[in-house]
């Protein structure tokens, strides 16, 4: 059987094709190869959506998360895709991901999500070698001393005057690939104005997105290391605003709407 449903979901314009996998059936068929995932999640030729997101049953917690990115590149965790499911679910649910359990509470508008605890060694980023992780000796063009923070996958942080000048879309892509970052790297350039965070990502395997939940977590732990904000802390990307909190040696709350946007059914061999 790979014939089934599917969800369209965003988190303030991140977007989500969610297949519950959990059916016996299902789930052993859809063992996601990149040309597969990929597939679906073109805007022109299949479903489209930045992530693709396969639900499957958990031994350890209520559902496992799969999480592909639009280059078909599996990735740990996605805190947008995270609330989706936590929404669409509903009430409160433990996660299974690759990054290690989260959990969510369902609200109104969308949910709030545990997710996790940064982690900041180099080694853990990780970087091809060790240096100070909050204050990087390193730069690309005017993008200069950032912060590294992994929340479940890598950020690289930038704090820049006016996050809106800087030329994402070129520098994000060199940086992602860059060889200090053995596994890639999200890119994160961001503001501070008036208690605020205001923040553009390049997410890799995606592009420039319009909000990304991990890159909004790293950046406000980022910012709280650095003195620059409290907790909580709003960070406004161009799809919205999340609202993010965090103190030493806790784990990082995110809260933020999510919407439903349609559901449908395919034939999942017709991708790839």
């Amino acid at each position: 059987m790979t014939h089934g449903q599917f969800h369209k979901m965003h988190g303030l314009g991140n977007d989500f094709v969610i297949i519950d996998a959990r059916a016996p059936a299902l789930s052993d068929a859809l063992h996601m190869p990149a040309i597969k995932a990929s597939a679906i999640a073109n805007r022109h030729s299949g479903i489209g959506c930045d992530q693709l997101i396969i639900l499957r049953p958990s031994d350890t917690a209520d559902v496992q998360m799969q999480i592909y990115n639009a280059d078909g590149g599996e990735v740990e965790a996605c805190g947008n895709a995270t609330r989706c499911v936590v929404k669409l679910l509903g009430d409160s649910i433990s996660i299974e991901t690759g990054a290690g359990m989260l959990s969510g509470q369902a609200t109104d508008s969308g949910a709030i999500v545990d997710m996790g605890k940064p982690r900041f060694d180099w080694d853990e980023i990780p970087l091809a070698y060790a240096m100070d992780t909050l204050r990087m000796p390193v730069g690309w063009e005017n993008l200069q001393d950032p912060a590294a923070v992994n929340v479940g996958n890598p950020h690289v942080i930038f704090f820049v005057e006016d996050s809106d000048a800087v030329a994402l879309d070129r520098l994000g892509p060199m940086i992602e690939v860059d060889p200090l970052f053995p596994q890639r790297v999200n890119v994160n350039v961001a503001h501070v104005k008036d208690g605020d965070i205001y923040l553009r990502v390049w997410e890799r395997g995606v592009g420039l997105t319009r909000a990304c939940g991990t890159g909004a977590c790293a950046t406000a732990v980022a910012a709280l290391q650095r003195g620059l904000v409290q907790s909580p802390v709003n960070v406004h990307l161009p799809g919205g605003t999340l609202i993010v909190s965090w103190e030493k040696d806790s784990s990082i709350l995110m809260q933020g709407p999510t919407t439903y946007v349609f559901s449908g059914e395919a034939d999942w061999d017709d991708f790839g």
